[in-house]
């Protein structure tokens, strides 16, 4: 590598984290890849990378990213000056790609199979990685006083399962599935509802905000979904243009991301 601008990174996940990391670091003018399972279950759906599995293309701040089959199509689609996305849930393409940086951004609370060997730099978001044993390096994704903080030895904090908080709500604001089956909207991503309203059916059941607000995020219509599930996302600052634009979170996380890029490589 003779330059950061041929530095490739390769993203495991397309949800919406690691689409703020993507974003800011194909601004950053570093050459992102992504991979992705078949059927991916983002809620914040207008700013994740994952809706192009279903669309072929999806538009996020400017920047396109596009579903590709091959691994020679990358080429091209940076050539395109657009994000190549892969299915690809046991990222097999990094054998092909040999990338710099592997950034672990699926966001399972648990490491499924990321390895420190497996690129110069690998860097894990969130809780179960160690850094100096799974990862080089780990970034803090709970919201507080560490958020976007790049860990070199240790882990971050471990999973509350409490939603963080939005003007004062936290819990009241997800959506979850009262049970298993098939998720039917009722709302879509953008629209204001009030607490009670019902978003949306599983399997005939109905689904309530229990909040009013704007909806930020929703499962896509005939999403397979699970008892407890996060299945919506009401934000109860009511402002639409938030539906559309990269969370404050993301960009704190993808700053973390870069900040552990640059003090590996920018020496």
């Amino acid at each position: 590598m003779s330059s950061l601008s041929e530095l490739i990174v390769l993203i495991r996940g397309a949800g919406e984290l690691a689409s703020g990391v993507a974003h800011t670091l194909t601004q950053a003018h570093f050459k992102v890849c992504m991979t992705e399972i078949a059927e991916p279950q983002a809620v914040r759906r207008e700013v994740a990378f994952c809706e192009a599995v279903f669309v072929r293309e999806k538009d996020v701040e400017g920047l396109v990213a596009k579903l590709i089959s091959s691994h020679d199509a990358i080429f091209s689609t940076w050539e395109e000056n657009k994000l190549p996305l892969l299915i690809d849930p046991e990222t097999k393409v990094k054998d092909f790609l040999k990338p710099d940086v592997l950034v672990d951004a699926i966001m399972a609370k648990k490491n499924l199979s990321t390895k420190i060997s497996d690129a110069p730099l690998v860097i894990g978001l969130g809780p179960d990685f160690q850094a100096g044993k799974d990862v080089h390096s780990v970034i803090e994704t709970n919201r507080g006083h560490n958020l976007g903080k790049v860990i070199l030895h240790g882990e971050a904090e471990p999973n509350t399962g409490i939603p963080g908080i939005i003007d004062g709500v936290s819990v009241e604001r997800v959506v979850r599935a009262p049970g298993d089956g098939r998720f039917s909207t009722r709302k879509k991503i953008g629209d204001h509802v009030q607490s009670g309203d019902i978003v949306a059916f599983v399997d005939g059941v109905p689904v309530k905000s229990s909040i009013g607000g704007v909806i930020r995020g929703l499962l896509r219509d005939g999403a397979i979904v699970r008892k407890g599930m996060k299945a919506g996302d009401v934000d109860p600052r009511g402002i639409k243009q938030h539906c559309y634009t990269i969370s404050d979170k993301a960009r704190q996380i993808a700053g973390g991301v870069l900040e552990a890029i640059l003090m590996r490589f920018n020496t």
